[in-house]
């Protein structure tokens, strides 16, 4: 019997993996994925095998490859479509750069990404159809032009947007293949040791909540996850880490920090608004809680941002300053460590 599983990909593609029969006789790849994903055109494989969004045993494929016994097929396809019509908006954007196929942009904090439940207008998408008239969508990902990844509301920082279908391709690929460099600051109750590591543990959607992320021991089950990090700044109660993504599952740094004991600070949906370290006594309670209304949100920053241009190979590389309530929490720290 054949294990498929549908994993729900946590950038903007819809997973399947599929697992050949031990008797598996030879078939062509397109044909073998017809029967097995009914609602997917034969155009639509054809076109997803060739710009290398299958891939069989971890390795990409000719379109005229035939399937074999055992093995392990793995397919990236936009979510299916939602009922989602974007009403263009005129809210200001930060970007950072532009040229004729991809824009940067560092998102404000508190601001959603794309429409969604309860957050239908005033995102960066209502954002983005106001200011560029004809981003690309991917089929399936009706309402979503120009996105190839996004990050949390309460997150601020550096986005790649696709302004066209040959760039949000290429970008794409590269999120598939993990291969796009990203670095998170973020401010984190205590000081993990070692110093520096990497957590890899699976992540899945709680049982309890499905709003929250959670880590699983067991392999079998959620996904897998890979966090490096390294301490940049030890403040006593609270430390300022860097993260780095290998993958991109939804509230991924949040998720792994907690698991190993570090929540970041005052990130509600993870136990982060709560002193965590230090005894609470009145002088200190009041200094944490003075923090807590100046950066009412996880603190987390997407800091930097690397790719290779999807049309003229360069490698390029974004950076960004913290935001001014997370930097200034973070001077608050310094000082309170200093004088305490």
């Amino acid at each position: 019997m054949e294990d498929i599983d549908i994993i729900e990909d946590d950038e903007l593609y819809e997973h399947h993996r599929i697992v050949a029969d031990p008797k598996q006789q030879l078939l062509r790849i397109d044909k073998f994925l017809m029967d097995r994903l009914p609602n997917v055109t034969r155009n639509k494989l054809q076109s997803a095998i060739k710009d290398g969004f299958v891939k069989v045993n971890d390795q990409e494929i000719k379109p005229n490859y035939k399937v074999r016994p055992d093995d392990i097929i793995t397919i990236a396809l936009p979510e299916p479509p939602r009922e989602t019509e974007v009403v263009p908006q005129d809210i200001p954007l930060n970007i950072v750069y532009e040229d004729k196929h991809v824009l940067v942009v560092n998102k404000e904090a508190g601001m959603v990404v794309h429409p969604a439940y309860q957050n239908w207008e005033g995102t960066l998408v209502n954002a983005l159809a106001y200011h560029f008239k004809n981003l690309p969508e991917m089929e399936g990902n009706e309402g979503r032009p120009g996105l190839v990844h996004r990050i949390d509301k309460d997150t601020s920082g550096l986005l790649v947007i696709a302004k066209t279908e040959q760039a949000m391709n290429g970008l794409a690929k590269q999120f598939y293949d993990h291969s796009i460099e990203r670095t998170y600051y973020a401010l984190v109750w205590g000081s993990p040791e070692p110093n520096e590591g990497t957590i890899h543990i699976n992540l899945g959607r709680s049982l309890k909540d499905r709003r929250i992320t959670v880590a699983y021991e067991d392999d079998t089950i959620g996904k897998n996850a890979i966090t490096h990090y390294k301490l940049l700044e030890d403040l006593r109660y609270v430390s300022l880490v860097q993260c780095n993504l290998e993958t991109g599952r939804t509230h991924q740094i949040r998720a792994h920090m907690k698991h190993i004991g570090h929540e970041l600070f005052n990130d509600a949906t993870y136990g982060g608004d709560k002193i965590l370290k230090g005894t609470p006594f009145s002088k200190y309670k009041s200094f944490v809680d003075n923090c807590f209304k100046i950066l009412p949100r996880q603190a987390l920053h997407a800091k930097s941002l690397g790719f290779v241009h999807p049309i003229t190979k360069e490698f390029m590389q974004f950076n960004s300053e913290l935001p001014e309530d997370f930097s200034q929490v973070l001077e608050k720290w310094r000082s309170y460590v200093q004088y305490n």
